[in-house]
């Protein structure tokens, strides 16, 4: 198994982080350009994409509670960020999507 450093898996999070967010923004647009099912497929991809965040964010979760010290930089904390806005913006848009769908709009 490869050892990554802690900038390493900063940048992974922040990867799979920001793809998701450009699926979620691709999700809206499509909805709203009326491509309902491209919609729907570009959520599947964030989710996706915030999985593999999920695993890694956890993964060091893991690290952490087993008792290996955690260094918090900057650029973790900008990782985490960056997780944590995709998170939030996936929901928001899911509810909107739903709403949109319940009313026809």
């Amino acid at each position: 198994m490869e050892t990554y450093t802690d900038e390493q898996i900063s940048f992974q999070l922040i990867l799979h982080s920001g793809n998701a967010r450009s699926c979620i923004i691709q999700s809206i647009r499509a909805y709203k350009d009326g491509r309902i099912d491209e919609s729907d497929t570009f959520l599947t991809k964030a989710e996706e994409e915030l999985g593999k965040a999920h695993d890694i964010h956890f993964q060091m979760i893991q690290k952490e509670a087993s008792g290996a010290k955690t260094d918090v930089s900057l650029l973790f904390m900008h990782a985490e960020d960056h997780l944590m806005s995709a998170l939030s913006m996936k929901e928001i848009v899911k509810e909107m999507l739903d709403l949109f769908q319940s009313k026809n709009l």
